[in-house]
C-alpha cells in the first residue's frame, strides 16, 4: 500500500447529468474541493462509463447503432496484431504512450482535459485528484461479438482488454500527475455484483483476479493510488486480494453484508487500504430527500462499532476511510446530483470533526 492518508476526506464516483461542463466542474469543486474528480458527463454518448475506453480495441463495430466486437471479420486477427505491436512499443518505450491508440480521445477525453485546466486554479486546497476507468470484468462482460455472446469467453479479448484497460489507466494517470498532487484511479466494477450468479458461473476466481490485478500493476507503475468500486453487493474477497488500494461500496445499502468480512476488512487496513464508504444515497429520490448528514453519520458511527477494538481505534478507521456517495449521480436530475454532492461535502466535515474527536479523546 502506498503512503498517503486519506483522513475522513471526501470524493465523489464517476458521473454527473450535467451537459454544461463548466457548472459540472464548479460543483465538483465546491463540494469535493480536497479530492476533486474529472466527472462523466453520461448525457454525452462518449462519455458513457463502457464506451469511453472502447477507442483503440480491436475489432469494434458500430453498424446500425449496435455496438460489438466482430471475432469473425477478416480484419480482425491483423487489428489484434496491430495492438500488440503497439503494446509492446508502450512496453518498451513508455514515452510513446502519450500519442499512442491508449490515449482518450476529443471527446471521450473533454471534460477531463477542462477538468485539467480547471484544477490548476484549485490546486491550494487540493490533496489528491481522482479519475476513472471501466472495470476489465464489467468491460468483457458488457462488451457483446457479433452473436451477441458476452466477449468475456473469448481467450483472445480476455487476455487483451486488461492490457488495452492497464494502458488507458496508465495514460490518464500521467495528465492527472501533471497537477502536482496524488493521483487515485477507481476501477469501475458494477458487473462484480453478479459474480457467483448463474449469469457467470463458469466464471473462476483466479480469472477476476488476474484480469484485475493486470489493471492494477498498471496503474500502481504510473505511482497512482488503485480503487475499485462496486455498486452493489460482492464477494468482497475479490476486492480485498486484488492488490487495490482502496475499496468502495454502496455502505448505504450493503454495510451489513461488507462487515461479514469483518478479519479481511482489518487486515486490509492492517496494511495501509483505505475503505471508501459510499454513505450518500444515490439511487431513489425519495430515500436521498430524507437524509441529513447528521443522520449518516450518526449511522455510520454505530454501524462501525463491531470493527473497533484495541487494535483498531476509532481514530485509526478514520484516518483509512474516505466517505462517498453509493454511486455515480447520471441517473438523477442535476437538482437532486447537485444535493447529493452538497450532502456527501457536509458528511465529510461531520467526520472530519470525529476524527479530530477521535484522536484527541
Amino acid at each position: 500500500m502506498q503512503n498517503w492518508q486519506a483522513s475522513a476526506s471526501t470524493t465523489l464516483i464517476g458521473s454527473l447529468p450535467h451537459r454544461d461542463r463548466s457548472r459540472a466542474l464548479e460543483i465538483v469543486f465546491k463540494t469535493s474541493p480536497e479530492i476533486p474528480i474529472w466527472p462523466q458527463l453520461s448525457t454525452y454518448p462518449d462519455e458513457q462509463m463502457m464506451i469511453q475506453y472502447l477507442e483503440g480495441l480491436p475489432g469494434l463495430r458500430d453498424p446500425h447503432g449496435r455496438l460489438h466486437v466482430n471475432t469473425v471479420d477478416p480484419d480482425f486477427d491483423h487489428e489484434v496484431l496491430g495492438f500488440y505491436e503497439d503494446y509492446l512499443h508502450v512496453e518498451a518505450d513508455a514515452a510513446s504512450l502519450q500519442d499512442s491508440r491508449f490515449q482518450m480521445g476529443a471527446e471521450t477525453g473533454r471534460t477531463l482535459f477542462e477538468f485539467l485546466s480547471a484544477a490548476e486554479a484549485c490546486k491550494g486546497s487540493i490533496r489528491a485528484v481522482k479519475g476513472h476507468v471501466v472495470g476489465p470484468f464489467t468491460l468483457l462482460a458488457g462488451l457483446k461479438d457479433q452473436r451477441d455472446r458476452a466477449i468475456l469467453y473469448d481467450d483472445r479479448l480476455q487476455d487483451l482488454v486488461p492490457k488495452h484497460l492497464a494502458l488507458k489507466a496508465r495514460w490518464q494517470v500521467r495528465q492527472l500527475k501533471a497537477l502536482g498532487v496524488p493521483v487515485i484511479l477507481f476501477v469501475d466494477e458494477p458487473a462484480l455484483a453478479g459474480y457467483g450468479s448463474s449469469a457467470f458461473i463458469s466464471v473462476s476466481e483466479e480469472l477476476i483476479l488476474q484480469l484485475l490485478q493486470e489493471v492494477v500493476a498498471g496503474i500502481h507503475e504510473e505511482g497512482a493510488l488503485a480503487g475499485i468500486h462496486v455498486c452493489a453487493n460482492t464477494d468482497w474477497n475479490l476486492a480485498f486480494k486484488s492488490g487495490m488500494d482502496i475499496v468502495n461500496l454502496d455502505a448505504h445499502s450493503y454495510m451489513e453484508r461488507f462487515l461479514l468480512y469483518e478479519q479481511e476488512i482489518l487486515s486490509f487496513i492492517g496494511r495501509e487500504g483505505i475503505i471508501a464508504w459510499g454513505m450518500v444515497p444515490t439511487s431513489d429520490p425519495a430515500v436521498i430527500g430524507k437524509e441529513t448528514a447528521e443522520g449518516l453519520a450518526k449511522r455510520w458511527l454505530a454501524e462501525v462499532q463491531p470493527l473497533l477494538s484495541a487494535d483498531l481505534s476509532l481514530a485509526t478507521l478514520l484516518e483509512h476511510s474516505l466517505f462517498t456517495p453509493s454511486c455515480g449521480c447520471g441517473s438523477l436530475s442535476e437538482p437532486l446530483a447537485e444535493h447529493v454532492l452538497g450532502l456527501t461535502r457536509e458528511l465529510g466535515g461531520l467526520m472530519k470533526a470525529a476524527l479530530e474527536d477521535a484522536r484527541t479523546g
